[in-house]
């Protein structure tokens, strides 16, 4: 018989308390951030895209943020597919935050220092757009903390209106 697995079934994350590293909190109370911090803590699985997308979903539909959805899972996507051709055997964490009444946050801290980069994809290439996706979603808005052990990408999508506190 197999010893059992130390990863949690993705039916069990949320139930656990994830936070962020003492290095995120320091690098969100340096933004302003202005509500409660949202945060989820997923394994390296492609599943992980699909919870990721509807985290994000239900955060923005709570603050009724509806036009920002489609946009915001788009964004959540790449940036956890990103985190997942890591090869990080850690957690990775999502996070959604308000750091201004007119910006929505989000953001991917994983266990790797390699530095995501926009490529120019070849016309027959089958993936390598992604970054680019954000950075037009965006309007540039988006960026990378280094970390001692991984980073964090964040891309900012600006509100319509601002955010009812």
């Amino acid at each position: 018989m197999s010893p059992p697995s130390t990863r949690p079934a993705l039916s069990d994350v949320g139930r656990e308390q994830p936070h962020y590293p003492a290095e995120i909190a320091d690098i969100e109370s340096a933004h302003g951030e202005l509500a409660e911090p949202l945060t989820l803590c997923l394994p390296y699985r492609p599943e992980s895209v699909v919870a990721a997308r509807h985290f994000v979903r239900a955060k923005l539909r709570a603050w009724g943020l509806d036009e920002l959805v489609d946009d915001a899972a788009v964004i959540v996507s790449e940036l956890v597919t990103n985190s997942i051709k890591t090869g990080c055997q850690t957690r990775m964490l999502v996070g959604v935050r308000r750091p201004t009444d007119r910006t929505v946050r989000i953001l991917v801290g994983d266990g790797s220092r390699s530095m995501p980069v926009v490529i120019q994809a070849r016309p027959d290439a089958t993936s390598g757009r992604g970054l680019a996706m954000v950075h037009r979603l965006t309007h540039g808005r988006w960026g990378v903390t280094p970390l001692p052990f991984g980073k964090v990408v964040h891309a900012d999508l600006a509100t319509p209106a601002p955010i009812p506190r």
